[in-house]
């Protein structure tokens, strides 16, 4: 670490807050929402007479957004895009490196998004009185950094960089499959485009329909309620203490589409573990909802979890394993979707009652179900493996990158043990 240098952040970068020069073109409007962890999310275009006052700021390729509220909600994004069109909020920071012989635009972007480095700034903003927790840039431009020669730092940038590729390859490879098993089943429960004995189409080869409470359905089919195949729980409504070791609790904030976000989890006592799950344990191949706050979000439990669940909707679909990938997808669908939507509960914060789930109607014929899940079983197999090895990629770039940036790791070393 000889050739290491100390700086202050402030002499190495700038938040830059150049006016937008808007013309009667649609742009792409960025506020703290649309990024995550990353990426930004949102690239949908507006009318620039119909954006908010805040929509002022221009970017550029290698800009870092930064949040400037909460911290710890990971509301950050590199720009890796051609940015022309596109107009940032004021609560976003806007950082730009000043020398890019200095410091790289990636670099800096993997110091500021570190554990550490996000930990200290939502602290920071907690400390602060006001509305919400908010840092400024005058907090960033005081952290200390020490800084490798600018070749150490593209080594670096390009190893983490290498473990986010192949975790946003995992991740894409799950949204296609994903979107194609659900376009089967599509065809085959709403559209009853299932194959027939003669391997035609059914319904437009003239199969038989008739009538249900839910509309038209296959002869022999039938409509039942989730409740006739499995159990249907809510997890804890209680409020256990935080603990610094334990099992995580699980809210409906912390489950996202297909994963569970741990990093803003807290952990509770094993005795609050058992007791919670004397309730509402959860199993390999369950399915969980979220219940309140962004009600539907849905999870297909493929490990053994070490968690427990606290306002989430469960279905015990453990039972059986060929039921919980139908029901998955089935609880994936727009039918079902809207049917939740127009039976929430609740004006201020709406949220979905344990009654509705419970009475969710199932379209059900007991061979095209199992026909259908053997053609789309090995999909979600491998929707289950690229996630899992996503968590072991994730868990090792967290282990790698503050070692690297503080210098106690090099480079080297990790490509020597994977070799």
């Amino acid at each position: 670490m000889t050739n290491w240098k100390e700086y202050k952040l402030g002499e190495l970068i700038e938040t830059v807050s150049k006016t937008f020069k808007f013309s009667d073109k649609k742009v792409v409007f960025l506020n703290t929402s649309d990024t995550l962890e990353g990426k930004v999310i949102n690239h949908n275009l507006f009318e620039p007479k119909k954006l908010p006052g805040q929509a002022k700021k221009t970017i550029q390729p290698n800009d870092i957004l930064y949040s400037e509220i909460r911290p710890a909600n990971k509301r950050y994004a590199f720009v890796d895009f051609d940015s022309s069109n596109y107009v940032v909020s004021t609560k976003l920071m806007v950082l730009r490196v000043l020398d890019e012989e200095i410091i790289s635009p990636k670099y800096l972007y993997y110091f500021l998004t570190s554990d550490e480095i996000v930990s200290y700034l939502q602290m920071l903003a907690e400390s602060r009185s006001g509305t919400f927790p908010q840092i400024r840039f005058e907090e960033v431009s005081l952290l200390d950094i020490k800084l490798p020669p600018i070749n150490v730092q593209n080594e670096i940038v390009e190893l983490v960089a290498s473990l986010d590729d192949k975790i946003e390859l995992n991740n894409k490879i799950n949204q296609e499959l994903e979107n194609l098993a659900q376009t089967l089943f599509k065809q085959w429960f709403i559209d009853f485009e299932f194959p027939n004995e003669n391997g035609k189409p059914y319904k437009s080869s003239g199969g038989e329909m008739v009538d249900s409470e839910l509309g038209e359905i296959p002869k022999g089919w039938e409509v039942k309620m989730v409740t006739d195949f499995i159990e249907v729980k809510d997890g804890t409504h209680d409020s256990p203490k935080q603990c610094e070791e334990g099992n995580y609790l699980i809210t409906s904030k912390h489950l996202k589409n297909s994963f569970i976000d741990f990093d803003s989890a807290y952990k509770i006592s094993n005795e609050d573990f058992v007791n919670v799950n004397k309730r509402s344990k959860v199993d390999k191949n369950d399915i969980l909802i979220t219940m309140i706050g962004t009600v539907g979000n849905l999870y297909y439990v493929g490990n053994e979890p070490n968690y427990a669940i606290k306002n989430i909707g469960l279905f015990k679909s453990s039972t059986s394993e060929s039921f919980s990938i139908y029901l998955y997808e089935y609880l994936k669908s727009s039918f079902i979707s809207e049917y939740y939507r127009v039976r929430l509960a609740g004006s201020t914060q709406q949220y979905l009652t344990l009654k509705v789930l419970r009475e969710t109607p199932i379209i059900y014929n007991e061979n095209i179900v199992s026909a259908f899940v053997d053609a789309i079983k090995e999909m979600r197999n491998t929707v289950i493996n690229n996630s899992n090895e996503n968590q072991e990629l994730t868990n090792l770039r967290d282990t790698l990158l503050p070692k690297l940036i503080s210098g106690e790791l090099e480079v080297a070393e990790v490509m020597a043990e994977k070799a």
